[in-house]
């Protein structure tokens, strides 16, 4: 059977190795140097990074294969695994023998699936060591357009566990669908659109219930503030809303809310709150005329005397790889339970 299992799925195993293993030679082979510059330039790393082309090619490259590789698996290796079987008919072949259905599913979902979690863990490896260079000098503060700090949801879903977990929740998902529907392209779809979706979805509905984030009240200042959503004509617009930074660097930032001396959030700002901005409205005239420093600063002052704060919560860079684990482990307790119903379809509901 693991021949057999062989045979089937080497097509679609030498492909994804052969990309696999082009992109880890190129991230060996330029690993050592990015590291290298990083302890050499220090503080200028993340500058001189828009000076090189292959180094942000490369970072690029890694992120998309991470997210691409679990819709890859779940859709061209789990989704035709039993449903081409089912459609062709080919599985009566197998269980006229001695072969059990037991043993027939448990040999192709055990080797297809613990070589897909294999391949998408290496790549993961690669990629999260590779790019350690620059997470790190983010982590240190170094300000970029480019790349984002390991904590947020683009960063984050290429890194270390996550895309593991992913690829093995995308295969049993693959295989499950298949067993359901028995038709291999219909597979295929629903699953590659099952896994895009969930990739999507997760980020925002999933991933900030795993762990619970810092939750602090913090008094906005014109250090602090990062933004204002305005409203209204330009020459008198008004405050709906403000953004401020959190006091730690790499953070992921879940909710960011302007809420009076009561708790209540506040849908807009008093008038006079517009002096908080750098640049106050358009006078009748047309010329604009800067906010002054003083008027910035007493404006910050009246809103943290009339009791305005900003509700903030966020995860902290050293929650990265607990939210990993967590992260990780849902999917991967999906995964056996997806392949605990395959398990069960096959015994109970097929012929």
């Amino acid at each position: 059977m693991i021949w057999l299992t062989w045979r089937q799925f080497r097509v679609q195993f030498l492909v994804i190795a052969g990309v696999v293993l082009a992109a880890g030679i190129f991230f060996a082979a330029t690993g050592p140097g990015l590291l290298d510059d990083y302890r050499r330039l220090t503080d200028g790393f993340i500058k001189n990074l828009a000076f090189e082309r292959l180094d942000p090619l490369l970072y690029r490259v890694g992120q998309v294969m991470l997210y691409a590789i679990p819709s890859v698996i779940g859709a061209f290796w789990g989704a035709p695994l039993i449903a081409r079987e089912l459609e062709a008919g080919t599985h009566r072949l197998a269980w006229s023998q001695s072969i059990s259905r037991f043993r027939w599913l448990a040999t192709k979902v055990g080797v297809t699936g613990l070589t897909a979690v294999g391949i998408t863990g290496l790549l993961s490896f690669a990629v999260t060591w590779w790019s350690d260079p620059i997470d790190d000098a983010l982590q240190a503060g170094q300000d970029s357009n480019t790349y984002l700090p390991r904590m947020f949801p683009p960063t984050f879903s290429a890194r270390g566990l996550v895309p593991v977990g992913y690829a093995a929740f995308a295969f049993a998902l693959g295989v499950a669908v298949g067993l359901v529907v028995r038709r291999t392209l219909v597979a295929l779809a629903i699953t590659l659109a099952a896994v895009i979706l969930i990739q999507i979805v997760t980020p925002t509905f999933i991933r900030p219930h795993l762990l619970a984030p810092t939750d602090k009240y913090v008094a906005a200042t014109a250090d602090s503030m990062r933004g204002f959503q305005l409203s209204g004509p330009d020459t008198a617009p008004q405050v709906k809303s403000m953004e401020v930074a959190v006091d730690s660097v790499g953070a992921w930032k879940l909710y960011d809310k302007t809420v009076d001396k009561s708790g209540t959030v506040q849908n807009s700002l008093p008038d006079w709150a517009i002096k908080c901005a750098p640049m106050a409205p358009p006078n009748p005239s047309g010329a604009e005329k800067p906010t002054s420093r003083a008027d910035m600063t007493a404006c910050y002052q009246r809103l943290a005397d009339e009791g305005y704060r900003q509700h903030v919560k966020y995860f902290t860079a050293d929650t990265f790889w607990a939210l990993q684990w967590r992260e990780f482990g849902l999917f991967f307790v999906l995964a056996l339970l997806l392949t605990g119903f395959s398990f069960w379809r096959i015994r109970r509901d097929l012929s």
